[in-house]
């Protein structure tokens, strides 16, 4: 397995001018990927399994899901080192192919992708189910309806299940995603409500007269045995899948050798006691009234876990409609967005694994292809939404859960094997975390898997037996079947495709090692994201000069988005776009400035800013230059999506400028006078800084202003623009005090006298400055000439860094 998460090349081989690293950028902070795993292992499952679950283990339920948060334990230390140490899209399915011999690898893709699709066919069905229920309880459709003389709730159920996926089959398609923001609130939802529906059970149990009787004899603790217990913990163990969801993400995790460990940890730890709770307070809360008695078909004297279980997905529902208030809306509320999230999550994990088979040769390469405007694997994600489909409408929704937990079963227990072996094949492999004790956890894993899957198959078809009727069978074809197709699909193309496959390689050509030591020798760093081919003089001219007085090195950054549905590995087929770019700015800069050290790098990312914001962190950088084109359009972004980002959010100082519209090529880069707007504070003696800096190396003068508009004192504007000049002393200065009503009008009337104009940002309110401020981004929007907006970072990291700087010089 080749990691090419970090790529450097350099243009033709006789070329040393410039270094360019392609890299993978990596946004997903340890909060982001354990809430990705939270959310993956209370999506649907929690709503849609857990009756059914109640009907097989009884009140010994909450004991089930205790035993499989510690069989779960045993696969997510493998999780947790291999993650570590392979943080890239894939999961299970590269690693087994690493490590074992085939057909092991073709199969646990092939178990994955099929795991997932099922999966995704869960939670569409239980969204039909969901959202009729919902319909029927808000009177838009009545009790025992049928639609159109066919159309009843069985069927009704189908057709949402398919509309559905073929919603998010199209989003994931045309690129859209759940960002992470989104992804925490869904999950923050889906736990408080939990925690409601616990709370308000807990308190309905106590209250009730001898409530220790539901769970003790009713008619016992484990009505059906050990065979109950441990089928319940076999029919619910897809819910803690999450951690394969975690790994999937590996290559956007920032440092994933601490990070992945941690949050497969942590969200078992979460997660864990959330299902035990939510067990017991369904168990405890809810009574046998004679209504439901008789829609579940049961005697009124029936046990409160014989409900929920013929209840099936709409137990949980019915028990907080009894003992929380509004519980019914709010519960089926919570369990449509729970499965519209893990819809949207399964479609996506599907069609990458499906995706990642192609790539590999392991399906057809119809499965790898790249839709070239949308960027997405569109024949990955239509032929996994249409075996979704199929399995949604041909399967009851007990055996499509009972699929999907033999399918996860399997993969795992090759995960379980995968990390033994790679302990002997793979012994300098870099491990940040290793399972303890080895190999017995691992070896654990595998058999208290293996006794899962006898278990539940036997207590699917306990009432009925085995049969050709018996969930537990149907599941049981439905996976030899698909095995069976595995074979077939591997033998007859798969292998001896594998077998004529080259192996493809990005070059890796190492960079001169004098550059990298001149790199060192400068205190500061400029990083100067560039998109626009047509602004890349005038920016490198502004961050050429900019370097000379600072001693700085520059690094220019050009950012390749691919949607989120799609491998960042694959973004760098696009990177020859950027590459350009990136080539043209470091020949003007070698052209005009060849004493200043100038790098590249071309990061991939699902999100420009993040990607930008990450550079910052990563390589250190004091001060960035960004371009701006104009006001956008959209009312909730002041200068624009990125630059509102990058200029918020990054810890250094920032700078954005916009080349003024009177500009022309000739005069495209000149400077003879410099208009120098100030107001006093922090971010205005960045400006000066700037100004002085660009006035030294360009020989041009300075015009400090300060717009008198009442609110200031005449001493205190005379003040203001006298400590501005002291820091100009070694310039060909002027300064004018202009009385104003309109700050704005009198600064954009200035600017027409002027090459450029540098503007700090102002100190107005938090609500008033969403970016630089109203003054600033205006006078941007108006200026005849060129502007310069000039932000301090202003936290205490940044003031730390200025001060030993100044201290070492």
């Amino acid at each position: 397995m080749t990691d090419n998460s970090d790529v450097s090349a350099t243009g033709d081989s006789g070329d040393t001018s410039g270094e360019v690293e392609t890299e993978l950028s990596r946004d997903m902070s340890l909060f982001d990927i354990t809430f990705i795993g939270v959310g993956a292992m209370i999506g649907a499952g929690v709503f849609a399994l857990t009756g059914f679950a109640a009907g097989l283990a009884g009140p010994a339920l909450t004991i089930a899901f205790l035993l499989n948060g510690f069989v779960a334990v045993f696969t997510a230390v493998s999780y947790a080192e291999l993650g570590a140490a392979f943080p890239e899209a894939g999961g299970g399915y590269l690693w087994v192919k690493e490590a074992l011999v085939d057909p092991n690898g073709f199969y646990a893709g092939w178990m994955s992708w099929f795991a997932h699709a099922v999966a995704c066919s869960l939670y569409a069905v239980t969204f039909g189910v969901f959202l009729t229920e919902f319909l029927v309880y808000g009177g838009v459709l009545a009790e025992g309806f049928q639609l159109f003389g066919f159309l009843g709730r069985g069927l009704l159920d189908k057709v949402l299940a398919v509309l559905m996926v073929s919603l998010f089959a199209y989003i994931n398609y045309r690129g859209a995603e759940e960002t992470g923001k989104a992804g925490v609130i869904v999950t923050a939802i889906k736990v408080v409500i939990l925690g409601i529906f616990v709370a308000f059970g807990i308190l309905a149990t106590v209250n009730t007269p001898n409530w220790p009787a539901k769970f003790l004899s009713s008619p016992r603790f484990a009505p059906n045995g050990a065979i109950g217990i441990i089928g319940a913990m076999g029919f619910t163990y897809i819910a803690f899948e999450g951690y394969e969801i975690i790994v999937q993400s590996g290559e956007e995790v920032v440092n994933p050798g601490k990070n992945i460990p941690k949050a497969v940890f942590y969200s078992l730890a979460i997660v864990v006691p959330i299902y035990i709770l939510v067990a017991f307070a369904a168990i405890g809360g809810i009574s046998v009234v004679p209504e439901l008695a008789q829609r579940a078909g049961l005697a009124a004297d029936a046990p409160t876990w014989q409900l929920l279980g013929n209840l099936g997905e709409l137990g949980i529902i019915e028990a907080a409609g009894q003992f929380v208030p509004y519980g019914v809306p709010l519960l089926l509320i919570a369990g449509l967005t729970a499965t519209m999230s893990a819809l949207n999550a399964t479609v996506y994990s599907s069609s990458r694994v499906s995706f990642a088979m192609g790539r590999d040769r392991a399906l057809p390469g119809i499965f790898d292809r790249i839709h070239p405007e949308k960027r997405t694997p569109h024949w990955a994600i239509l032929l996994s939404a249409i075996l979704i489909i199929v399995m949604a409408v041909t399967l009851p929704i007990e055996s499509v859960a009972a699929s999907a937990d033999i399918m996860f079963i399997l993969l795992f227990v090759q995960v379980n094997w995968t990390v033994i072996k790679m302990r002997k094949t793979h012994p300098d492999l870099p491990r940040t975390f290793k399972v303890p004790y080895m190999p017995w956890p691992p070896l654990i894993g595998i058999v208290l898997q293996f006794l899962l899957t006898p278990f539940l198959l036997s207590a699917l078809g306990m009432e009925i037996g085995l049969g050709p009727d018996s969930h537990g069978f149907i599941a049981l074809v439905t996976t030899v079947l698909w095995m069976g197709l595995g074979i077939a699909v591997y033998y007859g193309y798969s292998q001896p495709k594998e077998e004529e496959k080259l192996e493809e390689e990005t070059p890796t050509v190492a960079t001169e090692q004098a550059t990298a030591e001149e790199r060192t020798e400068r205190e500061q760093r400029i990083l100067v994201p560039i998109a626009n081919p047509e602004s890349v003089q005038q920016l490198m001219r502004t961050a050429l000069d900019l370097a000379e007085e600072r001693n700085a090195d520059i690094e220019v950054v050009s950012v390749v988005s691919v949607p989120q549905q799609t491998p960042l590995s694959e973004g760098r087929k696009f990177v020859s776009e950027e590459r350009a770019v990136i080539d043209s700015a470091i020949e003007f800069a070698e052209t005009e400035h060849p004493e200043v050290p100038v790098s590249g790098k071309i990061r991939i990312g699902h999100d420009v800013s993040e990607a930008i914001l990450n550079t910052v962190e990563q390589d250190d950088a004091d001060l960035v230059l960004m371009g701006w084109r104009g006001r956008s359009r959209r009312r909730d972004y002041v200068l624009g999506s990125n630059v509102d980002e990058v200029v918020k959010k990054a810890r250094c100082d920032v700078l954005v400028e916009r080349i003024g519209p009177s500009s022309d090529e000739e005069s495209l880069g000149t400077v003879d006078s410099i208009l120098l707007p100030t107001a006093g504070g922090a971010h205005a003696e960045l400006a000066a800084e700037i100004a002085r800096s660009i006035a030294r190396q360009n020989n041009a003068s300075v015009k400090v202003v300060h717009v008198l508009s009442g609110e200031t004192a005449r001493e205190k504007a005379e003040s203001i623009i006298e400590s501005t000049l002291a820091d100009l002393e070694d310039l060909e200065t002027t300064s004018e005090i202009i009385e104003s009503g309109d700050i704005t009008g009198a600064i954009v009337g200035e600017t027409a006298d002027h090459d450029l104009t540098v503007i700090g940002a102002t100190r107005e309110g938090l609500l008033q400055q969403l970016v630089f401020g109203a003054i600033p981004e205006n006078v941007g929007e108006r200026a005849k000439s060129t502007v310069i907006m000039a932000k301090r970072d202003l936290g205490i990291t940044s003031r730390l860094k200025r001060w030993f700087k100044s201290r070492r010089s």
